[in-house]
């Protein structure tokens, strides 16, 4: 049954048929778009986040395995580079925070969670939007003092009686004080910044400096435009629903943003319609899989499974019907960090920092390429980072019992 298109957008006249729009050949083909073929290799932390997409932070490493998976960047330099603001963790679609390139700050902002939720909570513990107007202002006297940034406790100390404690209820609410609304807002609005408290990503200690960025001239209408033009180049196409999981948008904001990118609707093999930029339809049909192995071992949270969040299409027909993966196949978000060929998911991981290694599952014996790119991995993790961690409160100790599963999954296949 041929899929009914959401608008009237025409074709673009070079669309490869449905039917050669296989799983096989969508998976290389966002494995390209995502820069893991090579492609991105010897460009900047910012190249990388222009063409692949935001990374995803959460406290943890994907931000750092992202940069090396794709241009062999360490993480000395990735901190450099934040430290000099060529990139940053922003507040940004959904009001998730993400690491982006500077070109993007001021309109990625825009994105940000709307403050109006904040203010209905604290006006229903008492605090009227007044307080947090004069709190924000209290905010940046106090940073304009401070010789370096200040975290959360020094800001604290400065503001005094000031920033309100909420109680038990405000603790219930998620805002034990008044301060992190205040703080929440200054950023978003360009005002402040945050900066991580060591200067790494993979960790959420920070403190706050003044910034004054320039604000984007873009109105709302053009930034959720300019959202969808981004991410359907970073994913090579995506349905309609996975483009609504990443941005948050209305079905109304959604289709008006999509006009706006030009974006045209194409069928697939599998019955789904993607929607696509006109240059990549055309792109994609003279696309190629690789011949040849390319082994990436990538975060959960990396931009080729995190984008649209479909584990299932990142499985081999065969794998997604195996026992040991079927659950695998049903979950949105991965339990573990995965190994890809090409886009397949061939494999799961984690790292144990007490032995140093990287623990695999590999669903089928392992080729020599697919051994060698484990332990390239296994010592860029063990120079610069010491741990790989999924969140900030990703632990040794909370990781064991994947660490465990993964041995024992492992154990078997070898014995099968």
């Amino acid at each position: 049954m041929t899929p009914q298109p959401l608008s009237t957008q025409p074709l673009t006249a070079n669309a490869p048929p449905a039917r050669t729009l296989t799983r096989e050949k969508l998976r290389a083909w966002a494995w390209h778009k995502q820069g893991l073929d090579g492609s991105l290799a010897g460009c900047t932390s910012e190249q990388v986040f222009a063409r692949a997409g935001w990374a995803r932070s959460v406290g943890g490493a994907n931000p750092y395995l992202t940069l090396f998976a794709r241009a062999g960047i360490r993480r000395e330099q990735v901190d450099a580079d934040v430290l000099a603001h060529r990139i940053l963790e922003l507040p940004t679609a959904r009001g998730c925070t993400y690491v982006l390139g500077r070109d993007d700050f001021a309109w990625a902002l825009k994105l940000g969670k709307d403050a109006g939720e904040a203010f209905r909570v604290l006006g229903r513990l008492g605090v009227d939007r007044g307080e947090i107007t004069l709190l924000e202002e209290q905010v940046l006297h106090v940073l304009a003092e401070a010789a370096v940034p200040l975290d959360p406790r020094q800001l604290k100390e400065e503001l005094g009686e000031s920033v309100r404690n909420l109680g038990e209820e405000g603790k219930k609410k998620g805002a034990a004080t008044t301060l992190p609304t205040a703080l929440g807002i200054l950023q978003a609005q360009g005002r402040i910044r945050r900066v991580p408290a060591n200067g790494r990503l993979d960790q959420q200690r920070y403190a706050y400096e003044l910034w004054n960025l320039p604000p984007s001239p873009l109105d709302d209408d053009e930034v959720r435009a300019e959202l969808i033009r981004r991410y359907l180049g970073w994913t090579g196409g995506a349905t309609f629903k996975q483009s609504q999981w990443f941005t948050a948008f209305t079905v109304a904001q959604s289709k008006a943003a999509l006009a706006a990118a030009g974006a045209v609707e194409v069928p697939t093999a599998a019955g789904d319609v993607l929607w696509m930029l006109p240059d990549d339809v055309e792109r994609l049909g003279g696309f190629e899989e690789p011949a040849d192995e390319q082994i990436q071992l990538l975060a959960g949270t990396d931009s080729l499974a995190l984008l649209r969040r479909n584990a299932a299409e990142l499985l081999a027909d065969e794998d997604q019907h195996t026992q040991a993966l079927g659950s695998l196949a049903l979950q949105a978000d991965l339990p573990d960090h995965p190994i890809f060929d090409r886009g397949r998911i061939i494999g799961l991981w984690q790292y144990d920092p007490g032995k140093e290694r990287i623990v695999p599952w590999l669903f089928r014996a392992p080729t020599d390429a697919v051994t060698r790119r484990i332990a390239e991995t296994e010592d860029w993790i063990r120079e610069d980072l010491g741990d790989f961690r999924a969140f900030s409160l990703d632990s040794p100790a909370t990781r064991q019992k994947r660490i465990d599963n993964l041995a024992a999954a492992a154990g078997s296949a070898t014995g099968r």
